[in-house]
């Protein structure tokens, strides 16, 4: 039944292209009809499905939640402001200062919270916020890979490879994808310098500063953070260590914000900001991965990507990476992952390779690819959402002028750093 899978899995792929409102319902759908017609088995249903990777992005998810909740990233990003002389610095400080809590929680949820802080600060000096917008949102997704928790992409791949938080700081004896990412936010810093050297207007000091009455969803996040560092050095720990640790820590989370509301809204509230819709398409996802798999198409697509690529590892490698930019600038990148992270793996066994260099070069491209163009990645179409709510236009060039430069001021230091550290193993 490898024909009719494959054609299945093709279409679906498609629907989701043409009705993206409606992805989880359809990938769902189709994993049902997998597992109706046993191309996938009953049997290997649950195996399917990657737990860790559900309750990790559940958990982190309703975290982010109450973080927002107690204003702290609003006091941090005043913190910030009081420091930076003028607009320009302002400007990178702030997508600097993305960057850095993205590479801990969601890229949505990290525009979400930093974009008003930008708005206030261009309406009082009557300054265009679009670049200030669309800078924050590249800067999100570039940070997305830096570490376990940053992004869903980065949780797929750290549990395919069995990666603990640690791991993306040192991997096989070497640095890891962290420094890969930080490279790159750095060389891409100059970038944003540059496009915002006119903006010499100084910041108004107000000397107000966010009052932040709850510290408790901030030592939730951190001490999150700090399990996960503690369970790297676990040995033989149950694949779903990391998801419990998250989700674990939202339910103490959410017990503390009723005891402290006393209503039903308190534990309604986060559960609610919780991307259901996301993990819908990520279940779908798996079992249909598993119908593939389990049918032969993974380890077909990857017999014949080593047969292409002529068993020369870095063709592969370089093919993997540019293609995984070109493509993730123009699809969601969580589909497209989900479905590489297999035939990488089946590939590496053709051949008799350590996979390291092709799922860093996978996480790295589909990643940044998504700051190419406006509906690259998701919080792409979050900042411009809000800057549309404000009655800003943007449009496709304005975008082009930031996402295009800061991609490849961040992915061709990645692109050469990853294969002298992983191409040799």
């Amino acid at each position: 039944m490898m024909i009719p899978a494959l054609i299945l899995f093709a279409l679906t792929y498609v629907l989701m292209l043409v009705f993206s409102k409606y992805r989880p319902y359809i990938a769902l759908a189709s994993a049902l009809i997998f597992i109706v017609s046993g191309m996938l088995p009953l049997s290997d249903v649950i195996g399917a499905i990657d737990f860790n990777v559900l309750l990790m992005i559940a958990g982190t998810m309703g975290l982010v939640a109450l973080f927002i909740e107690s204003k702290m990233p609003s006091l941090l990003a005043d913190l910030i402001m009081e420091k930076v002389p003028n607009v320009q610095w302002a400007a990178v400080a702030l997508s600097l200062f993305a960057g850095v809590i993205s590479a801990f929680v969601d890229n949505v949820a990290t525009v979400l919270m930093i974009a008003p802080v930008a708005l206030a600060i261009c309406k009082k000096l009557n300054t265009n916020p679009v670049p200030f917008i669309i800078g924050i949102a590249v800067s999100s997704n570039l940070q997305g890979a830096a570490t376990l928790v940053g992004d869903t992409t980065a949780i797929m791949l750290g549990s395919a490879l069995d990666m603990s938080f640690m791991d993306f700081f040192w991997f096989k004896s070497r640095p890891s994808m962290f420094f890969a990412v930080e490279l790159g936010a750095v060389l891409s810093a100059f970038i944003l310098a540059f496009i915002f050297r006119k903006e010499k207007a100084p910041i108004p000091k107000s000397g107000e500063r966010t009052v932040v009455t709850d510290y408790v969803p901030t030592i939730l996040l951190v001490g999150t953070i700090v399990l996960l560092i503690l369970a790297s050095f676990i040995p033989n720990k149950p694949d779903i260590t990391n998801g419990l640790i998250c989700f674990v820590l939202l339910i103490i989370g959410v017990i503390y914000n009723f005891i402290k509301k006393k209503n039903v809204a308190a534990i309604t509230g986060p559960l609610k900001e919780i991307d259901f819709e996301t993990i819908g398409l990520l279940l779908g996802l798996f079992l249909m991965i598993g119908g593939i798999s389990a049918q032969g198409v993974i380890d077909a697509a990857a017999g014949l990507l080593a047969k292409a690529g002529g068993g020369n590892l870095f063709f592969l490698y370089t093919v993997i990476v540019w293609a995984s930019v070109l493509i993730s600038a123009f699809i969601d990148n969580i589909p497209y992952v989900a479905t590489m992270i297999p035939v990488i793996g089946g590939l590496a066994a053709t051949m008799g390779i350590d996979p390291t260099v092709l799922y860093f070069g996978l996480l790295s491209g589909a990643t940044l690819g998504g700051n190419c163009t406006p509906i690259g990645a998701s919080a792409n179409i979050t900042g411009i959402g809000i800057l549309r709510k404000e009655g800003y236009t943007v449009k496709n060039s304005d975008f082009f002028k930031i996402g295009i430069p800061f991609t490849l001021a961040a992915i061709i230091p990645a692109y050469i750093y990853i294969w002298l550290m992983y191409g040799g193993i």
